[in-house]
Order: structure tokens, then C-alpha cells, then sequence
């Protein structure tokens, strides 16, 4: 993340990881958030004023539109409990963010239990079949739930 020249937060919540990138991100790197609940965007905005925050589910976000056709994410980072959501509701924002950006890497954490049930395995076979490479970080058990991260490299970075 240190490197990262532009990253997309998919439902940054209260700010717990947006702290976190805020305080490793770049220089001049770009950031987007996007949040369903404009309460927490508002708040957000006023915590982290370099970065940009919007109020629009990823499934019908105009990245294009919004960016400019030409805009990517170093970085794609989320928290959002993605074993508890339908693929087919409304679209797979995963999907949706994958398809309008060319994100190399991808954060996902995820909470220890779930993703031992049926839409965990599918979630875990999504990110191996699109990713070249993926990564398990141990559980940390102090965390209520207990959770870990998948870190996926969705294609390989072009040398600097």
C-alpha cells in the first residue's frame, strides 16, 4: 500500500482501514471510497480530507464517468463481509470493481468460520480463479470475530 499510486476502498465503514491507508498512502497517490450509508461518507470526509469519498454502491458507480476512461486502482481493499452477500443482488461488486479497473492488488479480509461455509468455498474459488496469486494471512484470534486476510494479485505489475 505504501506504493500504491491509487487505491479503491469498497465500503470503508467508520474508517477503520481508511486510517490506516491514509496514514501509509502516498504523496499525490489517489484514493476512492465508495459507501452505501452518506452519514459515514460525510464523517469520513471531514477525518480525511485528501481523500475522496462517495456515496454509491459498486455495482452502479460510474468509474469511467466519474475517473475518466482511463482510470485504475494499484490497490483494491475491503472489509465487507463478502460470504454473506448473493452474488446475483444486484450485481457482484466485485465484479463490477474488477471489470472497471485494472486493479492489481486486492485486500479482503475475512472472518475466520465463514469462510468454511458453502458461499465461503465459492468466494475462495471466485478469487482463485481470477487471481494469479493468493495469499492467506494467519488469523488473528484477538479480533471479534477472529478474522484473516486473503491478498490477491489479480495480474502481475508492470516494473517500475
Amino acid at each position: 500500500m505504501a506504493k500504491a499510486r491509487s487505491v479503491l476502498e469498497l465500503g470503508p465503514g467508520t474508517g477503520a482501514f481508511t486510517t490506516a491507508i491514509d496514514e501509509v498512502l502516498p504523496e499525490g497517490a489517489s484514493y476512492l471510497g465508495l459507501e452505501l450509508n452518506q452519514t459515514f461518507v460525510d464523517q469520513l470526509r471531514q477525518q480525511h480530507p485528501r481523500m475522496r469519498f462517495e456515496a454509491a454502491p459498486c455495482q452502479e458507480f460510474d468509474f469511467a464517468g466519474s475517473l475518466g476512461p482511463d482510470c485504475s486502482f494499484d490497490s483494491i481493499v475491503s472489509g465487507l463481509p463478502w460470504t454473506n452477500f448473493p452474488a446475483a443482488a444486484g450485481g457482484d461488486p466485485r465484479s463490477r470493481a474488477a471489470q472497471a479497473t485494472t486493479g492489481r492488488g486486492v485486500c479482503h479480509l475475512c472472518y475466520a468460520g465463514f469462510h468454511m461455509l458453502p458461499q465461503g468455498q465459492r468466494f475462495r474459488a471466485l478469487l482463485k480463479e481470477r487471481c494469479v496469486e493468493l495469499r492467506t494471512s494467519s488469523t488473528v484470534w484477538g479480533n471479534l470475530p477472529p478474522a484473516f486476510v486473503y491478498e490477491a494479485v489479480v495480474v502481475s505489475r508492470p516494473e517500475a
